[in-house]
């Protein structure tokens, strides 16, 4: 009997490994990018990223990213447990007693293998041996084994082959469903980093505009002294001057509480430190796209995750829908099979064949018909969402494109805007040193001109993020970035 046993372990450490095994999901990288390093602060210096730098990371460390790919490794298990439907099944059973009764004390030891097989037509096998042996004191040893052979071929319901194999369908439709759902989220965390790194941009910029106010105002300040001096300036007047310092000096820590605010968002979404003094590297400068909407329009609808994931799901629905339809039938097999019983001591070899027809009617029976109705709705409403969301995507991609053009339009206008300020506050401060003008003139020319510069820098943000939202809405956020999703 130990020998059984021990064939029983050999055969169950195969499993045993692969339930130890720990689970090693793959990354998304950038094809043509260079190894991405850790990032450190010496001494409290920035640390100076660009934005390639800041897709990279997010695409190795991002928490979001991560779990997704650990999703996926029980998505994968998920469809090879599909695969496996028609694959050979095993089943390795045994027993060993010690008994004892008023006559006589007796060990009984069985093993009994099974194997099951389901082809893609619906047909089942099975073949199964048992072998038992029983060692008695004094009725002494007595050994049985016997083979048995089953087939169930199905008729009507549960026959065929586009039938037997819709739960394979459905798992290949849903691994489909799962990739471009692990593409879209790896899309949406590019985006959202790309947003995010322009974030910390914006305050980098604004930091600089506000301080670049208060230097002026200080310059102002120093002006109006000199003039007061020289008696060509009431000394009341200066006060104006110093007020702006205080307001400017006040908009500068607002400023600088800002952009440690968009650093700690981008740390965290890249899942680094949150004290690391990160500092965008990249320069603001926007380039003009040239979009047709016919064309965006046409590469949504085939890339697009969204929309080819609800195409999954009518495929998937419609699918569901032939399988309720059919389990509608009676269940009426085709029943084949043979078995042979040998038993020692003695030499009686009992052989058994059959070969018939089974039958079940089931009568007063709603759940079948409940589970078609089900799925005929489920296939209405699929359809339904299919329009929505064509109808949807043709309203993103023309949303996107004309906010994208709008923008552009938006960043001329600010630029032009902000060359003309720039040019009247220095025409006002030649006039204030020549005692032409006056310290409220050349304050409200100052503020003109941050307003002016926030203004153009609001644009130009707004305009290159439309960018990155245009290429989400589309789907060609991986393509642009080269990402390979090494799934």
């Amino acid at each position: 009997m130990s020998k059984w046993l021990a064939m029983a372990c050999i055969w169950s450490l195969p499993l045993l490994a692969m339930a130890d095994r720990a689970l090693q999901p793959s990354r998304p990288t950038l094809r043509q990018a260079g190894p991405v390093s850790a990032l450190s602060a010496m001494h409290g210096e920035p640390v100076e990223i660009d934005l390639a730098d800041a897709v990279g990371l997010a695409l190795r460390d991002n928490r979001a990213i991560r779990s997704a790919y650990l999703e996926r490794v029980a998505q994968k298990f998920d469809l090879r447990v599909a695969h496996d439907r028609f694959a050979p099944q095993l089943s390795l059973k045994a027993r060993y007693l010690g008994n004892r009764n008023h006559a006589d004390r007796y060990r009984e030891a069985q093993l009994a293998p099974s194997a099951s097989l389901l082809t893609p037509y619906g047909t089942r096998l099975s073949l199964a041996w048992d072998y038992g042996h029983t060692r008695a004191d004094s009725a002494g040893r007595r050994y049985r084994d016997g083979a048995s052979l089953m087939i169930v071929q199905p008729l009507l319901r549960g026959a065929g082959r586009e039938i037997a194999s819709a739960p394979l369908r459905q798992a290949t439709l849903a691994e489909q469903s799962n990739r471009l759902a692990l593409a879209d989220d790896v899309a949406q965390v590019i985006t959202r980093t790309l947003l995010s790194y322009r974030e910390l941009l914006r305050a980098q910029e604004q930091l600089r505009i506000a301080e670049d106010s208060l230097l002026r105002a200080r310059q102002l300040v120093a002006v109006s002294h000199a003039l007061i001096a020289a008696g060509r300036m009431a000394a009341f007047e200066v006060v104006q001057a110093e007020a702006e310092v205080a307001s400017q000096e006040l908009t500068v820590e607002g400023s600088r509480n800002q952009l440690h605010h968009s650093r700690v968002a981008l740390a965290q979404l890249l899942a680094l430190d949150l004290a690391t003094p990160l500092r965008a590297a990249e320069r603001l400068l926007a380039e003009r796209w040239q979009v047709s909407t016919e064309q965006a329009l046409a590469r949504a609808e085939a890339l697009q995750p969204t929309y080819l994931m609800q195409q999954l799901a009518t495929e998937q629905a419609a699918i569901a829908l032939q399988v309720a339809s059919n389990a509608q039938w009676w269940d009426l097999s085709l029943v084949g099979g043979a078995s042979q019983m040998h038993q020692r001591p003695g030499n009686e070899a009992a052989w058994e064949h059959y070969l018939g027809l089974e039958l079940e009617v089931p009568i007063g029976d709603l759940s079948r018909r409940q589970a078609q109705v089900r799925a005929q709705v489920e296939v209405e409403t699929q359809r339904l969402g299919l329009v929505e969301s064509r109808q949807q995507l043709e309203r993103d991609v023309s949303t996107a494109i004309r906010d994208l053009q709008v923008r552009w339009r938006q960043l001329e206008i600010a630029g032009r805007a902000l060359a003309l300020t720039r040019r009247k506050l220095d025409i006002e401060q030649q006039k204030l040193a020549a005692g032409r003008s006056s310290n409220f003139q050349v304050l409200s020319f100052e503020s003109d001109l941050r307003q002016a510069q926030s203004t153009q820098l609001e644009a130009t943000i707004a305009y290159l993020d439309a960018q990155v939202v245009l290429d989400q809405v589309v789907g060609t956020t991986l393509l642009k970035w080269q990402v390979s999703l090494n799934d």
